[in-house]
């Protein structure tokens, strides 16, 4: 087999593993004749005429599994150990039962010993960079699918009674089924990546030609200077990456849909790595449209709240409202009768009489 380290962006890189051998009849596990059998119904129920109950089920499911992390995909991609050791234990027992048994248990242990080749570009990913990428991909996401894997099987035997309605397929149990068994998938890819490490069992290859793509992916992007991938902490995403000093730059976008894809799948003949970049690019470019929308949003709402802070009513500044209360409490208090002046008691003429009569007589 062969690993792909191929960036998507200045902070995420996909992690694929092409299959150079297809492995034989007999050292086809259950799982894997399962997986052939799913993907069987999952293609003939795509071909059921429009409409139907198989065809809009295939519509949803290919859309929900686009929004499957990539890094998950990644990780699928990458057989499970279990079937490295059956491939070298099968091809050891050929070697036994060969008549020229030295010479081909010989070929069998240099093809054992045989490193498994890590490609890479050398101007997106520095090359003293690639193994703490590695086991960065190759651990970040172990607890995630461990826990819920779990939580799949848990749910499981509740969905399992809805298989009795009749009709409409159990939907609920088969998305579970699925998830279990492709998160299981990823931890056994996660596992393979680590048993690698270890075991030294790695050559790390940069290649010109993703060098050259890149290039050209810069001048389609209208990149005016270099990038390199930021390499996080194991385990972390947010912490500060090796080498970094001060803030991070803002993410960008490295590749794009369909000329770096398809570029890069025809350059190494691999079709199937097309599809995983172009959902990765997808899921990466909504990604960065979303965060920035949410960055212009509330950069908008900061500006409108300082707006409103300026431009605010008379009646709402704390000097009108000292000013106001100061004024109440004057008003409240009682108003004290100064005692007239001698000249104004002088001036002020006789009171009239208040009776009538007392008058005329």
């Amino acid at each position: 087999m062969r690993l792909f380290l191929i960036p998507i962006s200045t902070r995420r890189t996909l992690l694929y593993c092409e299959r150079l051998t297809e492995p034989l009849p007999h050292q086809t596990s259950l799982m894997d004749k399962a997986q052939n059998r799913a993907a069987k119904m999952w293609s003939d129920w795509e071909k059921k005429p429009a409409g139907s109950i198989q065809h809009r089920i295939v519509s949803y499911g290919n859309a929900g599994l686009r929004r499957i992390a990539f890094e998950e995909w990644g990780l699928k991609s990458v057989p499970p150990l279990s079937a490295r050791k059956r491939v070298e234990e099968a091809a050891a027992q050929a070697a036994e039962e060969k008549k020229d048994g030295e010479k081909v248990a010989a070929d069998v242990k240099v093809s054992e010993s045989k490193p498994v080749e890590v490609v890479y570009p050398s101007s997106r990913i520095p090359s003293r960079s690639v193994e703490a990428l590695l086991t960065r991909l190759g651990t970040e996401r172990e607890a995630l699918h461990r826990k819920r894997l779990i939580w799949c099987f848990v749910g499981m035997p509740i969905s399992a009674p809805f298989g009795l309605v009749p009709v409409i397929p159990n939907i609920p149990f088969f998305y579970l089924a699925y998830r279990a068994w492709s998160h299981w998938r990823a931890l056994s890819g996660s596992k393979h990546i680590q048993y690698l490490l270890e075991n030294k069992s790695l050559v790390y290859t940069s290649s010109p030609v993703l060098d050259a793509i890149y290039a050209k992916e810069k001048t389609v992007l209208g990149e005016t200077k270099d990038a390199t991938t930021q390499i996080h902490a194991v385990g972390s995403k947010e912490e500060g990456h090796s080498g970094s000093s001060g803030q991070e730059e803002p993410e960008r976008l490295l590749l794009s849909n369909p000329s770096g894809s398809k570029a890069i799948a025809d350059a190494f003949d691999a079709p199937a790595l097309e599809l995983e970049l172009e959902r990765a690019i997808w899921q990466v470019e909504t990604a960065l449209e979303k965060e920035s929308a949410e960055k212009n949003k509330n950069q908008k709402e900061a500006e409108a709240a300082t707006k409103v802070e300026t431009t605010e009513p008379p009646e709402e500044q704390p000097a009108y409202q000292s000013q106001k209360a100061q004024q109440l409490q004057q008003a409240q208090q009682p108003v004290k009768k100064q005692p007239p002046s001698p000249s104004e008691q002088r001036a002020e003429p006789p009171a009239p009489p208040s009776n009538p009569k007392d008058k005329t007589n």
